[in-house]
């Protein structure tokens, strides 16, 4: 029996403790069991409390190592890099774009009912009003510790990013000591994020007990229009954003399909991207890109390049907005936008990295995390989808690069940039 316990899945455990809390929840509503519900919510806070514990550590070491660790490699292609980083922000925001118009049109969200302690907590933020020079001046922490201590995940990356910068500029030992220093902490932090996450069935089964307990089967059907918004948007983005692009740089489209398919099906399977690396750098080296350009922008573009993540979070950070109750101006939702296009920078590789960037950006705008763990509950279902396109939007990326270079081989010819 214990055998078989084992060999059941994180992801398993995680869907059967979703199931498990619906009906936890529906049998013992909140009007009728409220001492079994605040026992409940301790459960919650606890896996909640742990997953912020996580996010200052895992952004300032991925992030240092990410940035001063490739410093070298950056000077060396040079052109390459520069392009590439402009192609790369200029295509993530746009993922940014599409997925804030979705979820403000959809509103999945209206209609969850959270605690009333964590919709209080994100109405008092939500109640102060800030100009736009307040936003501005919000940017530059006055102390890191503080930032730390606040999980303002804003200034906690400015601090982190001109750090990284200066790292790079140090030359020697002193440079090789400190990145040793960031790469065994963000290698403890993956370890201590598995950790946590072991715990993830008990904290999103008691969450998800706790708000159909309190507001009823109808929580469900908003996590329904969750997956299907993001599937939408997605869809939408490929269309609109990637197959212009695609046609833009005179990429042939039934190739890069027939040299893309295996890869996705792999990332889509695995909600893995590092599962489908391998294949796609050799699909793509097939395709006619150079292996000096595919060799840096996809590994690169697991980095800076998450389109699927960045209009995923996009949608569910303001998804969590909407289930508090709270409205969210256009300021402060750009201002939400432009942390996330930050924060979805160098972490790719960090086990649940999703989840960690949208606690960060949650508790820096004061929005209740016991979102966070209903939106676990459906994870899975979204990751597939997301992972699908971080993977197809590098690999175009890559043969979109060849072209600007002038050195993209397609039918063994060279097509002139």
């Amino acid at each position: 029996m214990l055998n078989l316990l084992r060999r059941i899945s994180l992801t398993k455990w995680i869907l059967i403790s979703m199931v498990v809390g619906v009906l936890v929840g529906w049998a013992f509503p909140e009007s009728a069991h409220p001492e079994l519900a605040r026992n409940l919510k301790v459960v919650s806070k606890l896996f909640l409390n742990l997953i912020k514990c996580i996010i200052v550590p895992i952004l300032v070491g991925t992030l240092i190592v990410g940035i001063a660790g490739h410093t070298d490699d950056l000077k060396a292609v040079g052109r390459l890099a520069l392009k590439s980083f402009i192609y790369f922000e200029v295509v993530t925001t746009l993922a940014l774009v599409v997925g804030l118009v979705a979820v403000n049109w959809v509103k999945p969200g209206v209609g969850v009912v959270l605690p009333k302690a964590s919709a209080d907590k994100g109405k008092e933020f939500a109640a102060k009003t800030q100009t736009t020079q307040e936003m501005v001046e919000h940017i530059a922490p006055r102390s890191f510790f503080e930032s730390a201590s606040a999980n303002d995940v804003l200034q906690v990356v400015v601090f982190t990013v001109i750090f990284a910068v200066a790292l790079a500029q140090v030359k020697g030992r002193p440079r090789e000591t400190m990145l040793e220093f960031f790469e065994g902490l963000s290698e403890v932090m993956f370890k201590f994020t598995g950790i946590v996450m072991k715990f993830a069935p008990f904290g999103i089964g008691a969450a998800m007990a706790v708000t159909v307990s309190h507001s009823g089967l109808g929580v469900l059907k908003n996590l329904g229009m969750l997956v299907l918004t993001l599937y939408g948007a997605l869809v939408v983005f490929v269309l609109l954003v990637l197959v212009p692009v695609a046609l833009w740089a005179r990429i042939p489209l039934r190739k890069f399909i027939r040299a893309v398919k295996e890869p996705a099906l792999i990332a889509f399977s695995t909600t893995s991207s590092d599962a489908a690396l391998p294949d796609a750098l050799k699909r793509m080296t097939e395709f006619g890109v150079p292996k000096r350009i595919v060799s840096f922008v996809l590994p690169t573009g697991y980095s800076f390049n998450l389109d699927g993540s960045t209009l995923y979070l996009a949608i569910a950070s303001v998804f969590v907005a909407q289930a508090a109750n709270i409205e969210m101006n256009w300021q402060q939702q750009v201002m939400m936008m432009f942390t996330l296009m930050l924060t979805t920078k160098g972490i790719a590789a960090v086990p649940r990295a999703s989840l960690v960037i949208l606690s960060g950006t949650l508790a820096t705008f004061g929005l209740p995390l016991e979102g966070v763990a209903i939106i676990l509950g459906v994870d899975e279902l979204m990751d597939m989808a997301r992972t699908t396109v971080n993977l197809v939007g590098n690999c175009l990326a890559s043969a979109v690069m060849a072209r600007w270079e002038g050195e993209l081989k397609v039918d063994g010819e060279s097509a002139p940039a």
